[in-house]
């Protein structure tokens, strides 16, 4: 498994569920800065059409080319199918927001050799290892 260093540093696309268009979401201000940061954002919602000037797809599967980091903005109950998804179109890392935790969902995770982080910002964690 990656450090979170070594995952960050060696990714260039993160899809991310959950992320919404209005700039008041915690979504879409991590997502932004992600993209600022020089990250591909690839959104993921079924309730949105596009948000941060990128296509948005109803789930992981939809999505035409290869994620590195799949970052949930889901609360920890919707989870489990989120984590199945990413390991099934080979994602290299599943990370979950502040708060969100799935003990379950990230064994799964791991044992299909997925980088996991759980209950970090990915805002916080891109300032602190790699600016």
């Amino acid at each position: 498994m990656l450090t979170i260093a070594e995952l960050l540093c060696s990714s260039k696309t993160i899809a991310v569920v959950g992320l919404s268009s209005k700039k008041s979401r915690p979504s879409f201000g991590v997502s932004e800065y992600m993209q600022r940061a020089g990250y591909r954002i690839i959104p993921v919602n079924p309730n949105e059409s596009q948000a941060l000037g990128e296509k948005c797809y109803p789930d992981l599967e939809s999505i035409p080319e290869k994620i590195d980091i799949v970052n949930i903005f889901r609360r920890s109950e919707f989870v489990s199918p989120i984590v199945d998804a990413a390991i099934r179109i080979g994602a290299r890392g599943v990370w979950m927001q502040e708060e969100v935790v799935d003990e379950a969902a990230a064994a799964r995770a791991r044992a299909a050799g997925l980088t996991v982080v759980m209950d970090r910002c990915i805002l916080k964690e891109h300032r602190r290892w790699v600016r």
